[in-house]
């Protein structure tokens, strides 16, 4: 009931309004390291860039950048680490930044969109439908139907929860995003023709997906920086050695951003298949032709490249296997 309370009272407070562009009213102290400057950054595809650069004199920094508000944005000391995500708007805001423990000790006040994400953040078990439906303007909900919840939801599924949001929030990137996705992923489901693509193996051979199938082919979808994928590979590997004799195959798909991780974290896990990736991170165009929001991701198609399944792991992968090849192992 706190926590219901909580949010209804955050939701008073947290009103949509029109993005618009203004100079952002934002400043605040360094504590816990020596960095010499803050970096702001813009969000865009579960990626930072950045788009401003202040000093920190004696403590402090102020930025007044011109930028979308409201939005989310990164505030950072080392933009080779994850950012502290903040959502600014068009009010003061100051912030306590500290680097410690990936920015979760740092404190913003004066954002009220940032004060519901906090809320949404501790209260994980809450239902996406539920928190649209309290705070249907806030931005923070399209955010987290975006982020936290498209790749746990069929297509009619990610539909209802848009109708759900106030309408002034439709013309929002995360809505724009949603919509194209469901479109993707509509023609992704099961005895639907898997999309071909080409790309590098990391011998830098062009590699077509569709002149590999041969069997049962899982498109699995991975990145060494992705901690998920590592625990997964052993159960994927065990699933290799019990059925490939008997027809299985496996088509790996990185999205690593550099060589020499993406090679090492082959060998390591010992993903001895077709392996390739556009090393572009998210901006990985196969990615997005196959829907792919989060990692793990895989899709297993049979040898005319016709989907079967989608998201196998664990025991479920081996028990289709089994049943897809008539073995009695």
């Amino acid at each position: 009931m706190k926590k219901i309370l909580l949010f209804l009272a955050l939701s008073l407070s947290a009103a949509g309004v029109q993005a618009q562009d203004a100079n952002v009213q934002l400043k605040g102290t360094v504590t816990d390291t020596v960095a010499k400057y803050v970096y702001l950054q813009k969000f865009h595809n579960k990626m930072f860039t950045t788009i401003d650069s202040v000093k920190v004199t004696n403590g402090n920094f102020a930025f007044k950048t011109k930028v979308k508000l409201p939005e989310l944005y990164g505030l950072s000391v080392n933009t080779a680490n994850t950012p502290l995500y903040i959502f600014l708007e068009n009010t003061p805001i100051t912030v306590k930044l500290s680097p410690v423990k990936y920015y979760s000790t740092s404190v913003v006040e004066g954002s009220a969109s940032q004060d519901l994400f906090d809320a949404y953040r501790k209260s994980q078990d809450l239902e996406i439908s539920k928190f649209i439906t309290e705070h249907p303007k806030s931005l923070v909900s399209a955010y987290v139907l975006y982020r936290n919840w498209s790749y746990r939801l069929t297509p009619d599924q990610i539909t209802q929860n848009i109708a759900l949001l106030d309408k002034s929030l439709h013309s929002s990137t995360y809505v724009k995003e949603l919509q194209d996705l469901v479109k993707v992923l509509n023609g992704l489901q099961v005895g639907k023709k898997a999309p071909d693509f080409t790309a590098k193996d990391p011998e830098g051979k062009l590699v077509r997906f569709s002149e590999n199938l041969k069997g049962y082919t899982l498109v699995d979808f991975w990145a060494s920086w992705c901690g998920p994928c590592r625990k997964e590979n052993p159960n994927i590997v065990a699933a290799y050695k019990e059925y490939h004799d008997k027809g299985f195959n496996v088509f790996g798909v990185s999205l690593d951003k550099k060589k020499e991780n993406w090679v090492k974290g082959i060998k390591d896990d010992n993903l001895n298949w077709l392996q390739v990736s556009e090393l572009i991170f998210w901006n990985s165009e196969i990615a997005k032709l196959y829907g792919v929001r989060a990692i793990p991701a895989n899709y297993l198609v049979d040898s005319k490249g016709i989907i079967v399944a989608r998201n196998l792991r664990g025991e479920e992968l081996q028990a289709t296997l089994k049943s897809l090849l008539n073995t009695s192992n």
